[in-house]
């Protein structure tokens, strides 16, 4: 047997605490410390550092960033410089330009980065990505996701659209293996923060996809929904419950001279499938674990995560500038 990953935790906010859950538990993993001023006791065993230098001194494998994202760039170039491997949080910095210094810093040392967009390892989002593999559905039309709930009081440095949307462009993405060539956005801003509370957009994926997001945390419910439409029927996916729904296009012929002259689908069959629901962060970390390892895994890289904070740019231009079309191709 090797010796154990020596893993160190950056930022034990909300998201930071849920890391450190995990990397206590994970097989194969020591967690040495936790770097955050605030923290006044260590977590799952793991002793507590003031800084992320005092981190790197202690001889750490990997670290996860899961500091404000205004800090992403400057403790990531820092491990980067000490030779450690890093799994940040998303998104990956605040801009565009620090999402590439990032990038170019970890593939110039050879180190692996990933970027922690739990979402890809909801079991719902990965059977939905297999099934589209599979060319189940038939050509993709559309893909449409809605996001929405109340005001995350853990969220200072960014808006909605860098917090909230960048889940949903990574998920259209990773689901249908395209890529982003325009996106139009407006947003509205009404918590009296500085930042957007609300996001509406629409743009067109590689493979002539139609795709929108609505986004905001301005909801007293909680969504999470992604819907993929194709010339087959469509696919819902419930992060919430990590539930994947069919409803397949109809094949029977319709009666009612109404209906059967509009010459589109029909309800069809529904079905629920029946997949295996393991904590999404759990995932995430056993793949980064294993990429750390040298074994092939399906992390999010940091070629990704910038090309996710380079689409999300694009969404708040598009709405400084009035919803004007902006192109990503």
């Amino acid at each position: 047997m090797s010796a154990p990953l020596r893993a160190g935790l950056i930022g034990a906010g909300a998201m930071g605490r849920n890391h450190a859950r995990i990397l206590g538990q994970l097989d194969g993993v020591d967690f040495v410390a936790i770097s955050d001023p605030a923290l006044e006791a260590g977590l799952f065993g793991a002793d507590v550092v003031p800084d992320v230098e005092s981190l790197i001194a202690l001889g750490i494998d990997y670290a996860v960033v899961a500091c404000p994202t205004s800090l992403h760039e400057e403790v990531g170039l820092a491990l980067a410089s000490a030779g450690v491997h890093a799994l940040i949080e998303k998104p990956l910095a605040s801009t565009v330009e620090g999402a590439a210094r990032l990038e170019k810093a970890f593939g110039d040392a050879g180190l692996i980065g990933g970027v922690g967009h739990i979402e890809r390892y909801n079991p719902s989002l990965q059977a939905l990505r297999a099934k589209l593999e599979e060319g189940e559905l038939g050509q993709i039309y559309q893909v449409v996701t809605r996001r929405q709930g109340p005001f995350p009081h853990r969220i200072a440095d960014v808006g909605v659209v860098k917090d909230l949307a960048t889940h949903d462009i990574d998920i259209a993405s990773f689901v249908t293996g395209e890529s982003y060539l325009d996106i139009s956005a407006r947003t509205v801003t009404k918590s009296g923060r500085p930042h957007e509370d609300m996001v509406a957009a629409v743009g067109t994926l590689s493979g002539d996809i139609i795709v929108s997001h609505l986004v905001n945390w301005l909801s007293p419910m909680k969504e999470r929904c992604t819907v993929i439409t194709g010339e087959r029927g469509a696919y819902v996916a419930d992060t919430l419950t990590a539930d994947l729904t069919f409803h397949r296009n109809a094949t029977v012929a319709l009666d009612w001279d109404a209906l059967s002259a509009f010459r589109g689908v029909a309800e069809g069959d529904v079905t629920r499938f029946a997949i295996p629901k393991r904590e999404p962060l759990l995932v995430e970390h056993e793949t980064f674990r294993d990429a750390v390892l040298g074994q092939d895994t399906d992390i999010v890289t940091l070629a990704q995560g910038r090309r996710t904070v380079e689409v999300a740019q694009a969404m708040i231009d598009s709405a400084d500038g009035g919803g004007q079309r902006v192109d990503l191709a």
